[in-house]
């Protein structure tokens, strides 16, 4: 039962993380912050882009934080899951 929540969580939060990445490119959080989610041509992210997206960085933190932690020794700053998906996230001014 503790594994079917977990995974109705992780699919819901899921969505909303696709929704407002392919709609507006931001979160809540990103808005906040002023920052934008988009390819490297500067277009939003399409739906597909943003399920692999997410499901590379929740890899990524299940792996102990390893495809977060990236961001320290990649040169351009990225998350492993950005730099692998071509993606990129920007201040949105």
């Amino acid at each position: 039962m503790r594994t079917l929540f977990q995974f109705w969580v992780l699919t819901w939060v899921g969505a909303y993380f696709v929704y407002c990445w392919t709609k507006s490119g931001q979160t809540l959080a990103m808005k906040a912050w002023r920052l934008r989610v988009e390819t490297m041509h500067g277009q939003r992210l399409s739906v597909a882009q943003a399920v692999v997206r997410y499901l590379a960085a929740v890899l990524g933190l299940a792996l102990l934080g390893v495809g977060f932690l990236w961001m320290l020794v990649d040169p351009q700053r990225q998350f492993l899951h950005d730099r692998l998906l071509r993606t990129r996230v920007v201040r949105a001014d």
